[in-house]
C-alpha cells in the first residue's frame, strides 16, 4: 500500500479489508479476532495508530516512547503461535501522517490447510470477515473450514452404510464408460461394472470390505442411496421470465426442476432443459462441413455449470447451489468457495480442487478439459458473443462461489461514438478496455485480463498504453480511472479521485463535445433507495457492479452532503449498516421530481 493509497482509504468509511485501531501505547487485544478474521477470509491492512471519532478516522499515531515495543509486540506474538493457532507473517510499513507515525501490517489468507486461524486454541474463537466487521463463526461455518482443511478430501472417503451390491445405478456406469472407451480406446476394457468402479477408486477396499466412496455413489448412485448420502438436492434450477432488478425473492419463479438423482443424471437432464429453451441456429463447419447447431451461449453455460456440479462443496447438507436464468442474466450460485482469488483463476495453471475424485471422472470422459480451463473458457466465449465479462463473487467469510453471466453488450452505441471521437490509435482490445472504462468510470487489471485474455504482466502493459495515451489514470498499482477529460467529455457521473493529476488528452480539437452530466451519482442514489437498504441492495438497483466504484461515485458524496444517511452512524463499518434518505434527501427528490 502506497502513502497516496493510505491517505485515500483514511477518508472512507467502510473497508472490508481495513481495520484500524488506536493503539497509543500497546497492542489492543480486539487487534487478534481482526487479524483471525483476515486470515480466514481474503487478507487485508491492519493499521495503529489510527483512532474513530464520530463516524470518522483520524490520525492519533503510535507514541514514540511506545513504536518500537507495539510493533515488536505485535509481530512476535503472530510468530510465537500462542494467541493463535498459527504462525502468521505480517508485512510491517510505517508511515508518518499530520506529524504522527503510524503502524500499517499486512495480515495474508492463508491456504485451506492451515485454516481456520482462531484464538486461544479454542476452535470456536475463530472469526471471519464479512463486511466491515469481525465475526466469530458459526458451528455449521466452522465445520466448512474444516472439512477443506482434511488432508484427504470429502470426495474420498468411503461410506460404510451403502452396500455396493445395491448402491449403483447400471444405466449411468453403461453410459459413462461408452464415453469413457469412446475418448481413451487403448484403455483396458473392463465389462463388468463394479470392476470397472473398483479400477478407478469408486470402489476401495477396506479391512476386508469393498465400499464405495463418496464420488462414486454422487457420481453413479441410484436415487436413494443418492438421497441416503446427501439430505439435500444436487441442484436447484429456476427459469424466472424479467429482468434481476425487477424481481423480488418473494414471487414465484416461472419454472423449476429439483435434481435429486446422481451428478450424471443431473447434467444430462439439466442440458436437456437448456436445449429445449436455447436458441439453435443453424451453421456449417468450414473444415467438416458438419451442422453445428449448439446455442451460441452453449460453452458459457457449460462450463458454469460443470464448474458448479463439480467444485460444490458436497458436505454442506444445508445450502443448495442454484441456476437462475432470467431475462438478462444466468446466475450459478455454489456452497463452497474457490481456494484462489479471480484473478489467479484466470491463470493457465493446475489449481487445487475441493473434490479432486469427481473433476478426475468428469475430466476422464472429456467433461473437463485442462485444470483451469473451465473459467478461462467462460469468459472466451462471454467476450466472443460481445457481452461484458461475466462476474465472479468468491466469498471467503460465507465460503460460496457465484458466477454471474450478463446479457449486456460491451460496446453500447454511446460507447462506439464515444470510441470514434477520441481520435487515439487503439487496437481492439485497447478499445474494449477503455469502453469498459468508459462506462464504469475505473478499471483494474483483472477486468483487464478477463476482457483480452492477457496475463498480468500483459494487462498491465496495456493499462500503461492506455495512460500513456492521456485515456486512464493510475490510482493505484493495480487500478485505474478515467481521464478527468475524457470523463467530462463521456458525460460521466464519476468525480474525479483526489489524486488524480489533471491530464489533458492527445485529440482532435474540433471532436471535443462539452456534455454536462444531467444526474449525479448522488441522485441517482437517492432515486433508487427506498426505506432502509444495504451496500448490496443500493448496488443491485442501481446495476452496479464494483464496489469502491459506488462507493467513491455514490455513497460517500451523498453521505458527505447529508442527502442520506447511517442506520448505525456509531458503528460506520457495522455488517447491519444501513442507508436511508435525510430530510434534506426527501425535500431534494420532491423539488426534482
Amino acid at each position: 500500500m502506497t502513502r497516496e493509497e493510505l491517505i485515500a482509504r483514511l477518508k472512507g468509511y467502510e473497508w472490508t479489508d481495513f481495520e484500524c485501531k488506536k493503539a497509543q501505547r500497546s497492542v489492543p487485544r480486539d487487534a487478534y479476532p481482526t487479524v483471525s478474521a483476515f486470515a480466514n477470509t481474503q487478507g487485508g491492512w491492519l493499521l495503529f495508530g489510527v483512532s474513530e471519532v464520530n463516524g470518522q478516522l483520524q490520525v492519533s499515531g503510535v507514541d514514540a516512547d511506545a513504536f518500537d515495543r507495539v510493533q515488536n509486540d505485535f509481530l512476535s506474538a503472530l510468530r510465537s503461535g500462542q494467541k493463535l493457532n498459527q504462525v502468521i507473517s505480517a508485512e510491517p510499513h510505517v508511515y508518518e501522517l499530520d506529524g504522527k507515525r503510524i503502524l500499517v501490517f499486512h495480515i495474508p489468507e492463508l491456504p485451506r490447510y492451515q485454516k481456520p486461524v482462531y484464538l486461544k486454541g479454542d476452535p470456536r474463537e475463530t472469526y471471519i470477515r464479512r463486511a466491515a466487521s469481525d465475526e466469530r463463526i458459526t458451528d455449521a461455518e466452522l465445520q466448512r473450514f474444516l472439512r477443506d482443511n482434511a488432508m484427504r478430501p470429502w470426495d474420498a472417503e468411503t461410506v460404510a452404510e451403502i452396500s455396493i451390491d445395491r448402491c449403483f445405478d447400471e444405466e449411468t456406469i453403461q453410459w459413462y464408460r461408452q464415453l469413457f472407451y469412446r475418448r481413451d480406446p487403448e484403455q483396458r476394457q473392463i465389462e463388468d461394472a463394479l470392476e470397472f468402479l473398483r479400477e478407478w477408486n469408486f470402489i476401495v477396499e477396506q479391512e476386508g470390505s469393498m465400499l464405495p466412496t463418496r464420488a462414486g455413489v454422487l457420481l453413479f448412485g441410484t436415487d436413494h442411496a443418492v438421497r441416503q448420502l446427501l439430505p439435500r438436492p444436487i441442484l436447484d434450477y429456476q427459469r424466472i421470465d424479467t429482468r434481476f432488478d425487477q424481481w423480488s425473492s418473494d414471487e414465484r419463479w416461472h419454472d423449476r426442476m429439483v435434481f435429486e438423482e446422481n451428478i450424471f443424471k443431473t447434467w444430462r437432464e439439466l442440458v436437456a432443459k437448456y436445449r429445449r429453451l436455447a436458441e439453435h441456429p443453424f451453421s456449417l463447419d468450414p473444415a467438416t462441413l458438419r451442422r453445428n447447431d449448439d446455442p451460441p451461449d452453449y460453452v458459457s453455460f457449460r462450463e458454469a455449470a460443470i464448474n458448479l456440479l463439480i467444485h460444490q462443496d458436497y458436505g454442506d447438507h444445508f445450502r443448495k447451489p442454484v441456476i437462475k436464468f432470467f431475462t438478462d442474466r444466468t446466475i450459478f450460485w455454489n456452497p463452497g468457495d474457490a481456494f484462489y482469488t479471480e484473478s489467479e483463476l484466470l491463470d493457465p495453471t493446475e489449481k487445487e480442487v475441493r473434490n479432486p475424485s469427481i473433476v478426475k471422472a468428469f475430466r476422464r470422459i472429456g467433461m473437463s478439459d485442462q485444470a483451469g480451463s473451465g473459467i478461462r473458457a467462460i469468459f472466451r466465449n462471454w467476450r466472443g458473443l460481445g457481452n461484458v465479462p461475466p462476474e465472479i463473487h468468491n466469498d471467503k467469510s460465507r465460503k460460496s462461489f457465484e458466477i454471474v453471466l450478463l446479457k449486456q453488450p460491451l460496446l453500447t452505441d454511446r460507447q462506439k461514438e464515444f470510441l470514434q471521437t477520441v481520435g487515439a490509435n487503439l487496437n481492439a482490445e485497447e478499445a474494449d478496455v477503455f469502453a469498459f472504462a468508459a462506462e464504469k468510470g475505473v478499471v483494474n487489471l483483472t477486468d483487464i485480463r478477463a476482457l483480452t485474455s492477457a496475463t498480468t504482466a500483459q494487462a498491465k502493459a496495456l493499462a500503461g498504453r492506455l495512460t500513456h495515451q492521456r485515456l486512464l489514470v493510475a490510482v493505484s498499482e493495480d487500478t485505474f480511472e478515467l481521464a478527468p477529460a475524457m470523463k467530462q467529455r463521456y458525460g460521466h457521473d464519476l468525480p474525479v479521485h483526489p489524486d488524480t493529476p489533471e491530464v489533458t488528452p492527445e485529440v482532435t480539437p474540433e471532436v471535443t463535445p462539452e456534455v454536462t452530466p444531467e444526474v449525479t451519482p448522488e441522485v441517482r442514489l437517492l432515486t433508487v433507495l427506498k426505506g432502509e437498504m444495504s451496500r448490496q441492495q443500493l448496488k443491485v438497483a442501481l446495476a452496479l457492479r464494483d464496489d469502491e466504484h459506488f462507493r467513491k461515485a455514490y455513497l460517500l458524496p451523498a453521505l458527505e452532503a447529508a442527502l442520506i444517511e447511517m442506520t448505525i452512524p456509531d458503528k460506520p463499518r457495522s455488517s447491519k449498516q444501513k442507508y436511508r434518505l435525510t430530510h434534506k434527501g426527501k425535500q431534494y427528490l420532491e423539488q426534482n421530481q
